[in-house]
């Protein structure tokens, strides 16, 4: 996956970039970062499941030798449901490891610092701070899960030269909503659209446990991506009941 563009990315947006892409690990193992020419990209396995993948419940009278059984339908393949690729979410990287210490990317490399909350300045006027316009927001994503639909939905460049046929053909015949859009935008590149939520969301399922909080070199630690709303297009379509748009 392209994380940034090196010449034209300062290390500041391509820190929160990183910091941004690989914290969406609900669907998605990120690898570590690195530099190929001028991008910095990451290597991923997206764990959707296929959409002709037909599982029987376990407790039917379809299994096999004692476990749930699974079934292709497109090619009729029968046999034992596949072990699930995805690690359990307590062996995934944890963002968060107590107090005012987070897991973050820090000039090009993954740390774990202290990001303390940004001080109000001394001599500031006294009014009243807004609430969070997304804790009461019906917005949701596309499969129906509710609150901050923009922290679960992302749209990904992926590296993918037209070459490479299997992939792209594993990556079409995935579930949809879960991974959906596979578009072609060029020779070497394939754009794609994957629901996973980012582990920087609170235990509210709303919250950011970056918001307001301070890198060492005093910006502020919450990627620029989440709070710079996208200008959307007259084709663009933003997320249902979204408060921002």
């Amino acid at each position: 996956m392209r994380v940034a563009d090196l010449e034209d990315d300062s290390q500041s947006l391509q820190d929160a970039s990183a910091t941004w892409m690989l914290g969406h690990t609900e669907r998605i193992t990120m690898g570590k970062p690195y530099v190929d020419g001028i991008e910095l990209l990451v290597d991923a396995t997206i764990h959707v499941p296929c959409k002709y993948l037909d599982v029987h419940d376990a407790a039917g009278t379809s299994q096999h030798n004692g476990h749930p059984s699974a079934r292709c339908k497109a090619h009729g393949f029968r046999g034992p449901l596949p072990r699930l690729s995805q690690p359990a979410p307590q062996d995934r990287y944890v963002f968060r490891r107590g107090g005012n210490r987070f897991a973050v990317v820090y000039r090009g490399k993954r740390r774990v610092l202290e990001l303390p909350l940004k001080r109000a300045a001394q001599r500031a006027l006294p009014v009243m701070q807004g609430k969070n316009p997304c804790l009461d927001a019906p917005c949701r994503t596309a499969d129906n899960t509710k609150g901050a639909a923009c922290c679960r939905d992302l749209t990904l460049d992926l590296v993918l030269p037209k070459s490479h046929t299997r992939t792209e053909s594993l990556l079409r015949s995935r579930k949809s909503p879960y991974l959906c859009k596979v578009d072609r935008d060029g020779p070497d590149s394939v754009e794609i659209e994957v629901i996973s939520a980012c582990g920087y969301l609170d235990a509210d399922g709303v919250s950011c446990v970056l918001h307001d909080r301070v890198l060492p070199n005093g910006r502020g630690a919450k990627p620029s991506i989440c709070y710079e709303w996208p200008d959307l297009g007259p084709d663009d379509v933003g997320h249902p009941g979204c408060a921002l748009t």
